[in-house]
């Protein structure tokens, strides 16, 4: 696209636009509707659905808006009989093709095809009409994160697109040819050994419900109801300012309260927030830090929050696996204190509690399952819902979130620091584990901001004078950028002292069972920075900014980690990781 004016004729109205313009640019800046299904803004650009295809000159042949530049003089029709038939005809034919389960789908209320379909009157009985036979399904339900079902697939190729340019791993694409295409890993091949990090990336831009997250409120609701069970709930960072756009509030709004007076209303015995877990993640990491660069210990320390990057560095680059925090992420650091301490507190046999956390992640449902994740015959966390399940926990229940009165958490271990907030944010792991490390070193005069590792450029650097050490530290944000990072840092001279790797960009705000903004609003609106400004507010409003400011932290090792011992904490906090091989079964 050039600065340079045009004019064109637009349904009937001559309007100047800039040269090299796509149509579906200038209807999108005039606020006119042309309908689609494939295109993605900066992520599936190809005009495979052919929905949005428009009258241009009067030409014989209807051309696709979003792959259709202006020109001097062109003239574009956007709605007319023709072009409307044609959208009509499309659509009969994929709801002829499609599996209609709308009342138990996990885009029941966010769907965008059903949206066309409702918008253009096209009911789903036109497989007779067609004489269509329903293509085979497949189902790829062996991951314990992740489902792909194809009967809901309308081969639009955004979840291909949006795995490739996120990750650059390429595990889905086209498989077959003709009325036999479905989407998946190649053959087919089990998701869970395909090499996926379960980002979520591709349910983000998946526009049904072909491509989505284990459903785990079934169980939830089972748990809830067993009277000999006491349910306890953890509440990651970044759900708190995601959670209100499935009830309407503008993105990002921080429904903390609301949130948890939905719980009370659920019937869950107590809460252990998340954050509380992320200020004890800090003190262990921090120390782990310190100790590393004390010992001459292996350097860069990677940090080992986030289970994407996790599952990345185990499948494709082991030879890293040293480098990273032998640290627990917040969920299982909590998980495994909600099966001891807090057993042992509320006087509970640990199988007794269904520990179950709330999350804005994919893969934290693949961490919470792997065999090191607790102790005695259970896992430390038993059930993992998301942002979006959650949502639709609370809908189905016919619980008005939006009428709710805020309440502060209830429980012991709710007790949280503004660095715990940040936590949700790409580059607010490192930024808390600085001010901690900082203070440690130098006391009160430490800075209790770093915001050059702010932002949601793919590889963020700096350089911090901490104390007597001057540290190396870099931000990486995606699979791509993290492919890109391991690789400059095998020929790379610079010697980097603590890296933060999120598996997702943007950070856990931004991750794959976050609220899912429909591509047609995502023009509107930049997500990332409305949830990222929300966390730093709260942040900033915070009394104690520092994780070693935790008082309810400090009084968790004085009565009870401290008393239990090292290998008493290692057990709990702190884990180990290992090689895995994709597609090796």
């Amino acid at each position: 696209m050039t600065d340079k004016i045009i004019e064109i004729r637009f349904n009937g109205v001559k309007r100047k636009v800039k040269e090299g313009s796509t149509i579906l640019d200038v209807a999108k800046d005039l606020g006119v509707f042309i309908p689609r299904l494939c295109f993605l803004e900066e992520v599936h650009e190809e005009g495979n659905c052919r929905l949005c295809s428009v009258e241009v000159d009067g030409n014989p042949n209807l051309k696709p808006a979003c792959r259709t530049t202006c020109y001097e003089g062109m003239s574009v029709i956007t709605e007319n009989m023709r072009t409307y038939n044609h959208v009509v005809n499309i659509l009969e034919l994929m709801a002829a093709n499609h599996h209609f389960e709308c009342f138990t789908c996990s885009r029941e209320e966010n769907c965008e095809f059903l949206d066309l379909l409702r918008r253009y009157s096209i009911s789903n009985e036109y497989s007779d009409l067609y004489g269509y036979k329903q293509k085979k399904t497949r189902m790829n339900i062996s991951s314990p994160a992740m489902y792909i079902d194809s009967s809901k697939c309308v081969l639009c190729g955004r979840c291909v697109s949006a795995c490739e340019k996120n990750t650059a791993l390429g595990i889905l694409n086209f498989n077959e040819r003709g009325s036999d295409t479905y989407v998946g890993p190649a053959l087919f091949h089990a998701l869970e050994d395909s090499g996926c990090i379960y980002c979520g990336k591709c349910i983000q831009a998946c526009p049904t419900g072909a491509i989505r997250e284990h459903d785990d409120i079934k169980r939830f609701e089972q748990a809830i109801h067993d009277s000999n069970k006491a349910v306890i709930v953890q509440i990651a960072p970044s759900v708190r300012v995601a959670l209100g756009e499935e009830f309407g509030y503008p993105v990002g709004t921080n429904v903390e309260g609301q949130m948890f007076a939905a719980l009370q209303r659920l019937g869950v015995n107590e809460i252990m927030d998340t954050n509380f877990a992320a200020d004890l993640t800090i003190i262990e990491e921090g120390s782990e830090l310190l100790e590393r660069i004390s010992k001459d210990g292996v350097l860069p320390l990677f940090t080992s929050c986030s289970p994407g990057w996790i599952n990345y560095v185990e499948q494709y680059f082991p030879e890293y696996i040293p480098n990273v925090s032998t640290c627990k992420s917040p969920q299982q650091m909590a998980g495994a204190l909600i099966k001891t301490y807090y057993a042992e507190k509320l006087g509970i046999d640990p199988h007794n509690i269904v520990s179950v956390s709330i999350m804005p992640c994919v893969a934290k449902k693949a961490e919470a399952k792997r065999e090191e994740m607790g102790r005695d015959g259970y896992q430390d966390v038993d059930i993992v819902l998301t942002t979006r399940e959650f949502a639709r926990l609370i809908r189905r229940r016919g619980i008005n979130f939006r009428e709710l009165k805020p309440i502060a958490p209830y429980g012991e271990l709710a007790e949280y620091t503004g660095a715990a907030s940040i936590f949700g944010v790409s580059g607010g792991v490192m930024e808390a584990a600085l001010r901690t490390v900082s203070h440690m070193l130098v006391g009160k005069s430490a800075p209790i901001e770093f915001k050059e590792i702010r932002g949601t450029d793919g590889i963020k650097e700096a350089t911090y004078q901490v104390g007597p050490h001057k540290l190396n530290v870099a931000v990486v944000q995606g699979g791509k950028a993290i492919k890109e990072f391991l690789e400059m840092l095998e020929t790379s001279k610079k010697q980097y002292h603590f890296v933060e790797f999120m598996g997702c960009k943007g950070g856990c705000i931004n991750g794959g069972g976050q609220p899912i903004v429909k591509a047609t609003d995502l023009q509107n609106v930049d997500v990332i920075k409305e949830r990222s400004s929300a966390l730093y507010t709260s942040d900033q409003k915070a009394t104690f900014r520092r994780s070693d400011q935790n008082e309810a932290v400090k009084k968790l090792y004085d009565d009870y980690l401290n008393k239990k011992g090292h290998y008493a904490i290692h057990d709990l906090l702190h884990t180990h990781y290992h090689q895995r091989k994709p597609y090796s079964k």
